[in-house]
């Protein structure tokens, strides 16, 4: 797996793990990234009617990031979750 893929899904785990320690979401779990696009977002189960764009990066590029959580969010509030 290569290091950058490797760091996306830790983020995503450790999202999913917020989200079940902090925010009360015992559901929350990664969500099928080969799909891609509303039917497979980041993590599954979070926040009930939103969709979550996770990254993990050094650097963020906000307004990309949340326009792609916004094109995959498919009726629901979109937002980006973002560690360095």
């Amino acid at each position: 797996m290569p290091n950058s893929r490797a760091k996306g899904c830790r983020g995503e785990r450790e999202w999913r793990d917020f989200l079940r320690e902090h925010l009360n979401c015992p559901d929350a779990r990664r969500g099928q990234q080969y799909a891609g696009g509303p039917d497979s977002p980041d993590v599954l189960g979070g926040i009930p009617g939103t969709h979550p764009e996770v990254k993990r990066t050094e650097k963020l590029s906000l307004y990309p990031a949340m326009e792609q959580a916004i094109s995959d969010a498919d009726g629901t509030i979109p937002y980006v979750a973002h560690k360095r």
